[in-house]
């Protein structure tokens, strides 16, 4: 692997990301935040915050997605990776088999490419696989 410095955020993503635009909610031990999700992956999102927002990067949350009527719902639990003005990044610490399926459908229909929301999803499952 290279320790290249030059390459971008992107450049060093493990997991593809899909802009996504939708509606969702993002709840932390005090509150309850209407939030548009921005971008998707297997490993976290990347969201649009409501004026006045506040909350800090660490901080524990749940997200909740629903998708287009009859279409299911995305939950995961995760972690504030960071917070920049109005745009949060959330980790992925957790998700049902329900909610993966939903995702990896969302992904691959993004992509247009089945192979690569595979490879996303075995780079997820392989860490566990090791432990």
């Amino acid at each position: 692997m290279s320790n290249d410095s030059s390459a971008g955020p992107a450049d060093r993503r493990h997991f593809s990301r899909i802009a996504f635009a939708g509606p969702a909610q993002l709840v932390t031990v005090d509150q309850r935040l209407p939030v548009q999700v921005l971008d998707l992956s297997l490993k976290g999102a990347l969201l649009l915050l409501p004026e006045a927002s506040d909350i800090e990067a660490g901080s524990l949350c749940l997200l909740d997605l629903p998708l287009a009527p009859h279409e299911g719902r995305i939950t995961m639990a995760a972690q504030l990776a960071h917070v920049n003005g109005d745009r949060a990044g959330l980790l992925c610490l957790g998700i049902d088999i329900e909610s993966i399926t939903h995702l990896r459908r969302v992904i691959e229909l993004n992509l247009g490419d089945v192979a690569l929301a595979e490879r996303d999803l075995k780079a997820l499952v392989a860490p566990a696989a090791l432990a």
